[in-house]
């Protein structure tokens, strides 16, 4: 397969006119040259931080606090989940993923509720689509074995050390959501030793410091932490320090757009646009372990193909700003996906 166009080629995402060359799923080769194309070639996008599962609730819960939506184990989220059939849910997720995948998302890392059958329905809702889902199970600590990791609440929620010794013995990751409603749980979260964090509105520098010893990735949900009310991550400070991925997170308060997030993202934050949309796609592919996210030799080839021609995004002076602060789903052309 060859794809012709503006290539946003390498780590930098540096605009390059020419072909990519494809073979048996993998990029073989990118090939400056002339080209009449005007198609974008961009790499396609990983959702770093998803509740699918709550795509059966779009939009529910009207003017409750953040605790009231989603808190464990009576947000209203958490009843809704309960109230519905399994039927019901599969089929939600599943509409869901076909949005993800016609806008050039490729995977996404979901922290799936409802233990081992939760996770199951999630691997039914994704089993007849070519998006991949690295599923981080919750509740009981015996959804690892069908779980890709362990996803935790939060250490306001419980003390998490059993679930995190057992993420390790199966030699699974470990996440968990801290600083979203205030500072006090996200030293406990770093104590654990996750392989990355979720949210971290509420970093302080001693926070930051202790990130960027360990090491330690984080994914920012700006969209989803405005909507709540809990504030907005430090991103410039946060990309000084670590890894910095995007994610859409609750299906119940936001689409699972990654445009949207990236443009919300540009446009409110001091960040880059080639900063922008490396934390929409090789973060969270770094994060996920997976070979994409860059378009080079030796890559899968997750790809998205944009029509540079298209009213939107014709007469672009700059392919990555206008595919970060522009573009969206009507402009895609194609989506290569394993």
């Amino acid at each position: 397969m060859e794809l012709s166009g503006t290539i946003l080629a390498g780590e930098d995402y540096e605009p390059v006119d020419g072909r990519v060359i494809v073979e048996d799923g993998e990029i073989t080769a990118i090939e400056e040259a002339e080209t009449a194309s005007t198609d974008i070639i961009c790499p396609a996008f990983v959702n770093a931080h998803t509740h699918i599962g709550d795509s059966i609730a779009k939009e529910a819960g009207r003017g409750l606090s953040l605790e009231e939506l989603v808190a464990p184990p009576g947000g209203l989220k958490h009843r809704l989940l309960a109230d519905a059939s399994r039927e019901e849910l599969v089929e939600s997720m599943e509409r869901s993923l076909q949005f993800m995948e016609s806008g050039g998302t490729t995977a996404f890392l979901e922290f799936r509720e409802g233990g081992v059958e939760g996770v199951e329905a999630l691997l039914d809702a994704a089993g007849s689509r070519d998006i991949e889902p690295v599923v981080f199970g919750r509740e009981e600590t015996e959804v690892i074995e069908v779980a890709d990791g362990y996803g935790a609440s939060g250490a306001h929620d419980s003390d998490f050390s059993e679930e995190r010794r057992a993420a390790e013995r199966a030699d699974k990751p470990f996440a968990i959501h801290a600083g979203e409603v205030d500072q006090h749980d996200i030293n406990p979260a770093l104590d654990l030793d996750p392989n990355f964090l979720v949210h971290m509105v509420h970093a302080e520098e001693i926070h930051l410091e202790r990130v960027q010893d360990s090491d330690t990735p984080v994914v920012v949900c700006p969209r989803s932490n405005l909507v709540t009310d809990a504030g907005l991550p430090p991103v410039e400070k946060l990309l000084e320090r670590t890894t910095v991925a995007l994610g859409t997170d609750n299906v119940m308060l936001n689409s699972p757009s990654m445009f949207r997030e990236m443009e919300f993202t540009a446009k409110l934050f001091d960040v880059s646009a080639p900063e922008v949309l490396r934390m929409a796609t090789a973060a969270g592919a770094e994060i996920a372990g997976l070979n994409c996210g860059v378009i080079e030799p030796g890559r899968e080839a997750r790809l998205v193909v944009f029509d540079g021609d298209s009213d939107n995004l014709c007469d672009n002076h700059d392919p990555v700003r206008s595919v970060v602060r522009r573009a969206g789903v009507d402009d895609v052309k194609n989506v290569i996906l394993p």
